[in-house]
């Protein structure tokens, strides 16, 4: 394994999960959300990996699996390793804490509003739950980058940037309730910087627990789990997001857009 892509795929991953940094500072000096592009932009992250997902990571998934399985048996496990991702992103939804819908994407408007009417300890609640949802919710996040990123460097980046795009509003939704309960800028912007961590920490893990012992098997039933957790994030976060923020072509618009300017990178790579 080539150790300047390790580093690489390392890096990459600490840039998307530190993005929610980015959405702290965007809710501190904008006073309204620009909701249009974040339904655009959130719509592109999604076309991005919807499109890399299905045409490249779950082909490459195959290959490997029928490579070292055979035809049928290879096939049968990229189908069970597909929506067994599927399934392990769909049950961490369902166990991280649920208070006030901490998955749900604020305005940074929104949040000045609620604090005349809503306790400053109920929001630092919901800020503190907010950081813990989205730090498990990254946790795959951050395997799916380095998985693709180590095999594949140009795939990696594309990746990197569509989970960079989609965690931008989830840092504004920990860090603005946080703000607005204590005034303290900092604290909102650490607690936030915090739970983008989680991106890194878990490619850590998976790359100390899984890539060390990775084979053709390992390795396809890893690509095709992170194939299947970004078709789950896309269909159940993103786009969902993208079309209450913003009209609702807009972020049709922005998928169509994420799958053409994929389509062209991954052809340039040929």
């Amino acid at each position: 394994m080539d150790l300047n892509n390790v580093i690489f795929a390392f890096a990459l991953t600490l840039l998307a999960g530190l993005s929610t940094g980015i959405g702290s500072i965007l809710a501190f000096f904008t006073k309204r959300t620009n909701t249009k592009f974040l339904s655009v932009a959130l719509g592109f992250s999604a076309g991005v990996m919807i499109y890399v997902s299905m045409i490249e990571i779950f082909v490459e998934a195959k290959l490997s699996l029928v490579k070292a399985l055979g035809v049928t048996g290879g096939s049968w496990a990229t189908v069970g390793a597909f929506f067994g991702g599927i399934f392990l992103i769909a049950v961490i939804d369902r166990l991280v804490p649920s208070f006030e819908n901490p998955h749900e994407m604020r305005k940074i408007e929104s949040i000045e509003n609620e604090d005349s009417r809503v306790d400053s300890s109920k929001l630092v609640r919901l800020g503190t739950f907010t950081a813990l949802a989205i730090a498990i919710h990254n946790f795959p996040e951050g395997l799916a980058t380095i998985t693709s990123a180590i095999n594949n460097p140009s795939l990696g980046i594309a990746i990197a940037i569509a989970i960079a795009i989609h965690n931008i509003p989830e840092g504004i939704a920990v860090s603005v309730p946080i703000y607005y309960a204590t005034g303290d800028k900092k604290k909102a912007f650490k607690l936030s910087f915090l739970s983008g961590l989680a991106e890194p920490v878990g490619a850590i893990i998976g790359y100390l627990i899984l890539l060390r012992f990775i084979n053709d098997i390992v390795f396809g039933v890893l690509l095709a789990a992170v194939a299947g957790i970004m078709i789950f994030i896309s269909l159940d976060e993103l786009l969902p997001t993208a079309r209450e923020y913003g009209e609702a072509h807009l972020s049709i618009y922005g998928l169509i857009a994420g799958m053409m300017v994929m389509a062209v990178s991954l052809l340039l790579f040929i």
